[in-house]
């Protein structure tokens, strides 16, 4: 096994003149794309960035984060990829926990950067890409002031480290740091060549953002299958559109939100996006009309449903295209999240007594694989909760196995909402909630959204005067826009059981009639 920026060299040593990723009118090539991420190596080296540190980086999709991405792991460190939606002092939060010595931030959120820089305990360097008229150090500055310098320990990683920290959030309201490693990926990618008929051609766009693990695992494939990417600088519908048929894309990853919005906008109705061989969806709920209305809109294209997560560096199950005709002889498993891919075995366990379940049966999903992560940055107690002995993971996710071996998601254990491919907890705006003062008790539940999947409602017990918007309002100075209500309702008292468990079962109930909420 290689660690993967000696698969970077490798590639460019094999195909020096081949182009490894486009950005709008950019094009670098295999040999560039190394020499950059040399540069960027050295500047982090000259920082005082070695082994084992954590470097941040707070952007939209860009070539500088692709390259501080290898460049971070050539001098053995790990890039910690942050949302760019999440608050200042979620920001914070994460670039604190994970003790980095540098943040790198695009030049649009500089305002987050200062709004954070006072509060940063481990972080002496910050750096903004387009940094010029800032008052920051401009990345480019950077990097060129230590182009000629090549640091000690360049590719003497182990595969067993860490390559990259990608942060999610936990039931608990703090966010985690999910540790991938070179093994990780060298056990995932391969599967790609194979289930993804990838092969010289390709041409694959990296559409999700880089600090989810399909972004991030998408950027490392293209290297790591030596083949062409080209970088969306954000998921946007129609750009994305015009991208496919600029650049002849073969291959991507899109959330059904994204795929349901291609279909309202006339502009990617006139697009020609012919060239898409291979579509790959996932990440959260996908309602029938808008699969239907996706399979229309690109009739030539494959279609292949992927179901993971962050702890499992993404898909551990697929569904192939030929399981994807409504009218065919199979039409149920449309409603499934696919077969385990090869690596992975996933089995059915009672969550409470971690007892096998037979077929049909429901409970907790576990999967065994070599892409499972390390474990959880700095939390030593929820990595042993959640890395079971024998190599198991528990995804914290509720399903059952058919008798052919496809996978049925049921429900979420821990209850969490999925929206626009984002996951949400309700732990975490709950935690806000509580804390204004006319809330005396509140729940979270994700009720469902024609355009986003699902969004989270409030359900609210009020001691004071307050009304609905006004507790948006607090949440949103409080959380990522993302993660707040979309609607609140007030009631008399929180159902629970004579625990105290919130019975969020029964406040979904009304909600879901008619629906399949466990679709992914």
């Amino acid at each position: 096994m290689q660690g993967l920026t000696e698969v970077l060299r490798e590639r460019a040593d094999l195909h020096p003149d081949r182009v490894a990723f486009i950005v709008g009118d950019v094009r670098v090539t295999y040999r560039d794309f190394d020499r950059r991420v040399d540069r960027a190596a050295a500047a982090l080296a000259a920082a005082g960035v070695g082994r084992g540190d954590r470097v941040a980086i707070l952007d939209k999709n860009s070539l500088e984060y692709a390259e501080q991405l290898f460049g971070a792991a050539r001098v053995g460190a790990v890039q910690v990829p942050i949302n760019y939606r999440l608050a200042p002092a979620e920001v914070a939060y994460i670039v604190n926990n994970a003790r980095a010595k540098v943040l790198i931030t695009g030049s649009e959120f500089v305002p987050v950067l200062d709004a954070v820089a006072e509060k940063l305990e481990h972080t002496a360097h910050l750096v903004v890409i387009g940094g010029e008229g800032h008052g920051r150090l401009d990345y480019a500055d950077w990097v060129d002031a230590a182009e000629n310098t090549r640091p000690d320990g360049m590719d003497t990683a182990a595969t067993s480290d860490v390559f990259v920290q990608l942060y999610s959030s936990g039931t608990t309201g703090l966010p985690k740091g999910v540790m991938l490693t070179h093994d990780n990926f060298n056990a995932a990618l391969p599967l790609s060549n194979e289930t993804w008929d990838i092969d010289d051609t390709t041409v694959l766009l990296v559409a999700m953002p880089m600090y989810h693990v399909a972004g991030s695992a998408l950027t490392i494939c293209v290297i790591f299958d030596g083949i062409t990417g080209v970088i969306a600088r954000e998921p946007d519908a129609a750009a994305l559109a015009r991208a496919i048929e600029r650049y002849r894309v073969t291959h991507t990853f899109l959330v059904p939100a994204l795929l349901r919005f291609m279909q309202l906008i006339p502009e990617v109705a006139e697009a020609d996006m012919s060239s898409l061989r291979v579509l790959l969806y996932g990440a959260s709920p996908i309602s029938e009309d808008v699969l239907r209305g996706a399979l229309r809109m690109l009739p030539t294209t494959e279609f292949m449903q992927v179901y993971g997560l962050t702890e499992t560096t993404g898909a551990i199950t697929s569904l192939p295209h030929a399981d994807h005709d409504p009218d065919g002889p199979h039409p149920r498993r449309l409603r499934s999240a696919g077969l385990p891919n090869p690596s992975c075995t996933l089995r059915i366990a009672d969550p409470a007594t971690q007892r096998e379940l037979p077929a049909g049966e429901v409970g907790e999903i576990l999967c065994r694989s070599p892409q499972n992560m390390k474990g959880y940055w700095g939390m030593p107690t929820e990595t042993a909760n959640a890395l079971l002995p024998g190599g198991w993971f528990r995804t914290g996710d509720a399903g059952y196995l058919d008798e052919d071996g496809y996978l049925y998601i049921h429900d979420r254990v821990k209850d969490m909402i999925i929206s626009g491919g984002e996951n949400i907890y309700p732990a975490e705006i709950e935690n806000v909630l509580m804390g204004h003062p006319a809330v005396s008790d509140c729940a979270i539940i994700g009720v469902p959204d024609d355009r986003w999947g699902e969004t989270p409602k409030a359900i609210v017990v009020l001691s004071g005067d307050v009304d609905g918007a006004a507790l948006v309002a607090y949440c949103r100075e409080r959380l990522a826009h993302f993660k707040c209500p979309t609607s609140v309702e007030r009631r008399e008292a929180i159902p629970r059981n004579p625990t105290g468990k919130i019975l969020k079962r029964e406040l979904r109930a009304p909600y879901w009639g008619g629906r399949d909420r466990a679709v992914h």
